[in-house]
């Protein structure tokens, strides 16, 4: 009896394939094999990419410390694996190695109206133009990010506050906190800075985001929604 063909990556699950897997359900979701199966791609005429990859692992005991003590030449005698998919892997290896000796990254606290001026002075000090930015916190309010959701003033129009959950969520953010310039100088808030502000802690109410604060900015100091007790 002929033995079934064997499955190429495209015929499996979705599910079981490394690179859909590793989207739908996180790198965390993958074992080493698969995670190497990314790396080099395709197997054998004997194997598929996963099987081969099992392979390679199991004569390293699983071990990626093992793994990374390969040679290329030791690497090469596995059939389907050449010299540059050989070096991809022990390029992985080293960087993987790198990773763990490196200081892990200090991100800055923000806590207070002054935290969220300092951090973004350096961004907005020489602005001309009106822009608001958004700032994303977690829950030990260390700050995980900020991005610009507007350009050339605030409106109603101008702002979309669906666009500022969905980031907070892409961030697993906890809570936010709102600064644009006013490059008149002028510190006392508008009627649409006063509009967004209400708009944007409406929306994080309903999903449990905490609105830290809508700072506005100026040379010469800023307004806090939260100092003056309007947050």
């Amino acid at each position: 009896m002929d033995k079934p063909d064997k499955l190429n990556l495209k015929q499996w699950a979705i599910e079981d394939r490394p690179r859909e897997k590793m989207k739908q359900k996180g790198a965390n979701a993958l074992t080493n094999a698969e995670l190497l199966a990314i790396l080099i791609h395709t197997g054998n005429t004997e194997d598929s990419v996963v099987a081969l990859t099992q392979k390679v692992m199991a004569s390293c005991r699983n071990s990626l410390s093992e793994l990374g003590k390969l040679s290329v030449g030791e690497l090469c005698s596995f059939k389907g694996i050449g010299e540059a998919k050989a070096i991809t892997i022990l390029a992985a290896c080293e960087l993987g190695r790198r990773r763990k000796e490196e200081e892990p990254v200090s991100r800055p606290s923000v806590r207070t109206s002054r935290d969220i001026y300092d951090w973004f002075y350096p961004l907005m000090a020489d602005m001309q133009i009106e822009e608001c930015h958004v700032l994303f916190v977690n829950q030990a309010a260390r700050v995980l990010g900020s991005m610009r959701i507007s350009q050339g003033g605030l409106t109603g129009a101008s702002v979309d506050v669906r666009c500022i959950l969905r980031e907070a969520f892409m961030h697993r953010a906890t809570a936010i906190a709102l600064c644009h310039n006013h490059p008149s100088g002028n510190l006392i808030p508008s009627r649409a800075d006063d509009e967004l502000t209400h708009s944007v802690l409406r929306a994080c109410r309903t999903v449990d985001i905490h609105m830290l604060d809508h700072v506005i900015f100026t040379d010469g100091g800023y307004y806090s929604y939260a100092d003056k007790g309007r947050i």
